[in-house]
């Protein structure tokens, strides 16, 4: 073998890693450069959109601080951020429910706004979260999510800016959890059937 070809064999062996979380087993789906890539993208067409806009960001916890705050790295010029709490998941399920735990804490109307969330697949965070933004009446709101399911959407709902699309599977990592846990991993991981 060619010392190039053992390069990419090991690029691709460290690549398809694996990782444990509680009782389940997950393997590298996307890896922290593509995200970091596709969030350099994004930022290009939302520094255009929003050139001299004074935008505010509202980045939804727990899932999507991490994607929130390296995008809002990404901004030129002035922009402000915040944060809401929802939450509609119990361990690998949505319940389909959304519950407000944190609301906004700052004056929205007449200003441009950007909800970021870390995924959108059912639709049902997402829908109430611009039925609850638009009733503070801002200048304009639009939609940012790393990740859509198109698979599992039951809204008809499409987020302005993506990502990635991916299929409906479950995964963790990059702000991603399970049951708490696999927030911290710098991949984003899809359960091992």
């Amino acid at each position: 073998m060619t010392m190039n070809a053992l390069k990419i064999i090991r690029t691709f062996a460290l690549r398809m890693s694996t990782v444990k979380i509680k009782d389940k087993e997950f393997s590298t789906f996307i890896s922290a450069e593509k995200i970091q890539a596709r969030i350099a993208e994004l930022a290009l067409e939302l520094n255009n959109d929003y050139q001299d806009k004074n935008p505010v960001f509202i980045g939804v916890l727990n899932g999507a601080f991490l994607f929130t705050a390296d995008l809002f790295r990404c901004m030129k010029g002035d922009c402000e951020v915040s944060f809401i709490r929802v939450a509609s998941y119990t361990g690998t399920q949505s319940s389909g429910a959304v519950k407000e735990v944190m609301g906004l804490s700052s004056d929205l109307k007449g200003r441009h706004l950007v909800l970021i969330e870390d995924i959108v697949d059912t639709g049902h965070t997402a829908v109430y979260l611009m039925e609850t933004v638009k009733k503070l009446e801002p200048a304009s709101v639009r939609f940012a999510t790393l990740l859509l399911k198109p698979e599992a959407l039951q809204h008809d709902f499409r987020p302005d800016y993506i990502g990635f699309e991916i299929p409906n599977d479950f995964i963790v990592g990059y702000g991603l959890d399970y049951d708490g846990l696999g927030r911290n991993l710098n991949d984003i991981y899809t359960l091992i059937a």
